[in-house]
């Protein structure tokens, strides 16, 4: 893996991580009231995936338990659809699927 693909796999991690440490002691229904809160997480998937779709092709074929088109789909959604963002999709997003990318990513990312 070059040095490029190891560094934005680090930024998707960092990002994911920042997205969950925001959500803590937290409720799906502050979601609704803090617009703030809304801005970071929207921000942190941003991030996470404008990261996975610079990853090149040939280090994403040899990781495909990292959901490469779904989280890059998920930014591209975010970005040109800005305006119809699904907070319970956001929630879920934050709460179930980080988690399980995290995972994954501690796996992947070559230790230093």
């Amino acid at each position: 893996m070059d040095e490029r693909d190891k560094t934005r796999l680090r930024d998707m991690l960092d990002a994911a991580l920042k997205a969950r440490s925001f959500i803590q002691n937290k409720t799906r229904d502050m979601l609704d009231e803090d617009e703030m809160l809304t801005l970071a997480l929207v921000r942190a998937i941003e991030i996470v995936g404008e990261a996975a779709n610079q990853v090149t092709k040939e280090t994403q074929n040899n990781y495909p338990q990292i959901p490469w088109k779904v989280i890059i789909g998920m930014r591209n959604k975010l970005i040109h659809d800005y305006v119809n963002i699904d907070h319970n999709v956001l929630w879920d997003t934050v709460t179930h699927d980080l988690p399980a990318l995290i995972t994954e990513l501690e796996k992947v990312i070559p230790s230093e």
